[in-house]
């Protein structure tokens, strides 16, 4: 029997299923969260299965998170999807279920979970559950809502299949998504929109980058640029990969400072591995698109000459 097996035939044990995913969730941690709750729910409609977390108002169109009781983990089956680290996992009650399954396509650096699918050559947990679907396609239902939410966790995750994770395999599972007959266009123009606030902080990253002769660029937004329009921490998502059109620029970071005046790092490269600048500060992720934090404006200067010295 194979991981996957063994997937499916705990799925099958457990009445009440439970899906997590990780804290500030991209389209991919949504996308393959709801996703793989639709699948499950066509499946198996005599059980109950939850999807927990924090509801991002932003990514509500993919899926609205559930109300679940503490009772409701007693003798249920917890999957945590697209979170690589423990400490990022969303709703700290995913220790309390019964069995634990962990699903991801980043690097495996904390070995979490009584069952562990880590593929890191995929280019999305959402390409991850497809693949699971078509493994079990004569006992799984995938629905025209599952595909479309898988869809845009594959685009988010790609960068609209822009970034080397994309493969020819991706290709062939977007292919098997859309014969479901969801509305392509409808999701691509929905992530490929931005309010008018996030418009602004756009000039505002490109006339305040600052790049480096070797191509490496950073900009630090405070919590006053982000008052200064109308934003919070979330809104800044769509400003993360303006640095990367800029032809000079190589590798990039965007601090957002928090509430607490500490920062949340984005780290993105076109090339060199920055995976590993990140858990040097309290964070991580893939080769060339990671997560960190700065405690302070210091930590923060610090992360820039280590980026700096990526050259």
């Amino acid at each position: 029997m194979d991981i996957l097996e063994e997937i499916l035939e705990q799925i099958k044990k457990y009445n009440r299923i439970i899906i997590h995913r990780h804290q500030r969730p991209d389209p991919d941690a949504i996308g393959s969260q709801v996703g793989l709750a639709k699948i499950l729910q066509a499946s198996f409609p005599h059980k109950q299965i939850k999807v927990v977390g924090k509801q991002i108002d932003g990514l509500s169109w993919l899926g609205n998170m559930d109300d679940v009781e503490g009772e409701f983990f007693d003798d249920a089956l917890v999957i945590v999807i697209d979170t690589a680290n423990s400490p990022r996992i969303d709703d700290r009650r995913f220790e309390n279920g019964a069995f634990l399954i962990k699903i991801d396509h980043h690097p495996n650096d904390d070995q979490f979970g009584d069952l562990m699918w880590v593929k890191e050559e995929a280019s999305s947990s959402s390409e991850l559950v497809f693949d699971f679907f078509v493994r079990f396609k004569d006992q799984l239902t995938l629905t025209k809502e599952a595909a479309r939410d898988l869809y845009a966790g594959i685009v988010g995750d790609t960068g609209r299949f822009m970034y080397p994770s994309t493969s020819a395999h991706t290709h062939n599972v977007v292919a098997g998504l859309m014969e479901t007959g969801f509305d392509m266009v409808e999701v691509n123009q929905t992530l490929d929109g931005i309010p008018e606030s996030v418009a602004h902080l756009s000039a505002y990253v490109y006339d305040n980058l600052k790049i480096n002769s070797n191509g490496a660029a950073y900009i630090v937004l405070s919590k006053e640029v982000l008052e200064k329009f109308n934003l919070k921490d979330a809104g800044t998502a769509g400003i993360v990969s303006i640095p990367g059109r800029i032809l000079t620029v190589k590798w990039w970071a965007i601090f957002v400072e928090q509430d607490d005046h500490s920062y949340r790092v984005r780290l993105r490269s076109k090339g060199p591995v920055i995976n590993e600048l990140a858990k040097k500060h309290d964070g991580g992720g893939h080769p060339l698109a990671s997560g960190a934090k700065a405690k302070n404006l210091e930590e923060v200067n610090q992360i820039i000459s280590e980026l700096d010295q990526l050259a």
